[in-house]
């Protein structure tokens, strides 16, 4: 297996052995549950489903809940596919565990997860435009100013930054360092910050795949 799932828990930092300060982000990764296989002949594509985060049956519609009992294995909270070659896939079984054992540390990850939710926002915190001077009886402090044009080309152009939703996006953070693994412990300590509140849930995959 080339990734897991994961659960953030919060930002601290370790000191190396030359008295230098790392930021680390402790990660609950796994344990983790192999749910399904995807097949070549039966799906068109090779892949396993992991399941994270155990949960009440009565908690699962009973759609959801036959698929996990067609394989003798409790319900999951979070259902995610990770895309394996068919030799690995021969390999794993349904029903096997995936632990954080399967990282080292200097290895270099991807992160993905979604960002916290900030609500409709104006240009100066979405965008980080400047915005109107405060002095001197200015009454527009914070809005973007003029935003189009007049009688030629008479439009506002596309991707234009304006006032709208921001936050609560799929975001991917490449190029992480895997500082130390504790499997006892079921943790990850990634050096740096990684998208996502606290409790978020995220998708840990070595780098390159």
């Amino acid at each position: 297996m080339e990734g897991i799932l994961g659960r953030k828990l919060g930002m601290t930092q370790i000191f190396t052995e030359d008295g230098s300060v790392l930021p680390v982000t402790v990660i609950e990764a796994g344990p983790c549950v192999i749910v399904a296989k995807r097949t070549l002949e039966k799906d068109g594509y090779t892949s396993v489903q992991l399941g994270f985060l155990e949960q009440r049956p009565k908690a699962v519609t009973k759609p959801i809940l036959g698929h996990f009992q067609k394989r003798d294995l409790p319900p999951f909270k979070v259902l995610r596919e990770f895309e394996v070659s068919p030799q690995e896939l021969g390999e794993l079984r349904e029903g096997q565990e995936v632990t954080v054992s399967i990282f080292r540390p200097g290895e270099k990850v991807k992160v993905t997860g979604r960002s916290k939710g900030k609500g409709f926002q104006g240009v100066m915190k979405r965008h980080g435009f400047k915005g109107a001077r405060d002095s001197h009886g200015a009454r527009y402090h914070r809005t973007p100013g003029s935003i189009g044009q007049c009688t030629f080309p008479a439009r506002v152009f596309k991707g234009l930054g304006m006032p709208g939703h921001m936050g609560n996006r799929k975001v991917t953070v490449r190029g992480l360092e895997v500082i130390e693994v504790l499997p006892e412990r079921n943790l990850l300590l990634i050096k740096g910050s990684v998208p996502g509140p606290r409790k978020g849930v995220l998708v840990i995959r070595k780098e390159g795949r």
